[in-house]
């Protein structure tokens, strides 16, 4: 579960249950994703969370979904089903990002707790993300863009309300971010191919 540092740059917030949506944060991710990057520059998708809580699994769902039809160089996906970044793992996958992948732009995916009334609702902003903070974990800030999706409301027991989560919210916000990194990665692939053709 994450909250995000205020910065300077906005956060964006899209309703995973209006048509668009998908279309709209693929186009703003894609935008965000040109303004950070180099041709040559490697992108990672670090998707954070454990498959042991419904309300956190959003992370390992959409890192075990891109991982499926994401097959392209300079795109790496860290944190699936089979092997999740959570708290006790999280400080060490960090690490290795950074030594295996120089200079990488790190997109870090989270579930996170907010207003009952955003609950299904996807955010997208710029600098990094601070997982666990929502659960008051103390781990360590990642990441240059973040997308999150509003799981459940933030309150009493935030705990309990990871367990008690619906699957269904998880799993529609889940399918959006995917449509829409998928989205953005065909838009940057134009736009690389438009720019080595003109």
């Amino acid at each position: 579960m994450s909250i995000f540092f205020k910065s300077k740059n906005r956060i964006i917030y899209f309703n995973s249950n209006e048509q668009n949506s998908a279309y709209e944060l693929g186009l703003a991710l894609s935008a965000l994703i040109k303004k950070h990057v180099l041709c040559s520059r490697n992108i990672i998708f670090l998707c954070i969370g454990s498959d042991r809580a419904t309300g956190d699994c959003l992370g390992p769902i959409i890192g075990y979904k891109l991982s499926k039809y994401i097959k392209l160089p300079n795109f790496y996906i860290y944190g699936t089903l089979e092997h999740p970044v959570h708290a006790k793992n999280l400080k060490d996958t960090i690490t290795m990002i950074n030594q295996k992948h120089d200079d990488a732009l790190i997109i870090a995916i989270d579930a996170s707790l907010g207003k009952s009334d955003h609950i299904g609702y996807i955010t997208l902003g710029e600098g990094p993300l601070k997982p666990g903070a929502g659960v008051d974990k103390d781990l360590p800030e990642v990441g240059d863009l973040f997308i999150t999706g509003i799981v459940n409301f933030s309150g009493m027991l935030d705990h309990m309300l990871l367990q008690t989560t619906r699957l269904n919210v998880v799993m529609s916000m889940a399918d959006q971010i995917c449509q829409a990194i998928n989205y953005s990665i065909n838009h940057l692939e134009s736009h690389l191919l438009n720019e080595v053709t003109s």
